[in-house]
């Protein structure tokens, strides 16, 4: 009876040791992360969001703009491999490419560029003032560089994406350029829990 006992209380201690087990993340895990807990802003359609709107899914936030000659379209590409790669469990993510371009990003660009990559792909953008709010809330740089005439500026911007858990939760920074696998493989993670 004594051996019993003790196997049944170094069950449930090794249990209780993988259930607390860190995932084996391949991006930055940024669990607990004081800031980018939530946002207000409208999408493509007008609807204002916020992060709890995505409550059950797992969320990946990316900042960028529409007229982007290269950061952009190869993250938005890259996280449509991602939602191939994760077949069914992709209805479980809710991608957001945050416009950080309100001049010239309107709602009827954002609704044809960012479901171009897939169409459960949703954008949002708010006026200057909400776009440096969210900006500062989130850590993300982004600064106009003049072009040769006034319209044909770019932005400087962070690279990279936010994600959250099923419970809107930050959980990871996903790094630029790194090609899908590391990013389906977190999201599978996430998705498991």
């Amino acid at each position: 009876m004594k051996k019993l006992i003790i196997l049944f209380g170094l069950l449930l201690s090794l249990g209780a040791c993988s259930q607390n087990a860190k995932p084996d993340f391949k991006n930055t895990d940024v669990t607990g992360l004081a800031y980018a807990n939530d946002f207000s802003l409208p999408d493509f359609n007008g609807k204002m969001r916020h992060l709890s709107d995505f409550k059950g899914k797992v969320v990946v936030m990316f900042f960028g703009y529409t007229q982007c000659p290269d950061v952009c379209p190869t993250t938005m590409a890259e996280l449509s491999t991602v939602m191939q790669e994760l077949g069914p469990l992709s209805d479980q993510v809710q991608v957001l490419f945050v416009s950080l371009d309100p001049e010239r990003d309107t709602k009827k660009i954002l609704s044809q560029y960012v479901p171009a990559f897939d169409k459960r792909f949703l954008g949002l953008v708010g006026d200057a003032s909400a776009t440096k709010k969210i900006a500062d809330d989130f850590k993300i740089f982004y600064e106009k560089v003049p072009g040769k005439t006034p319209g044909s500026y770019t932005i400087d911007h962070s690279a990279g994406s936010y994600v959250f858990d099923k419970e809107g939760h930050i959980r990871l920074f996903a790094r630029f350029n790194q090609g899908p696998a590391p990013i389906a493989h977190d999201l599978k993670l996430l998705l498991n829990n």
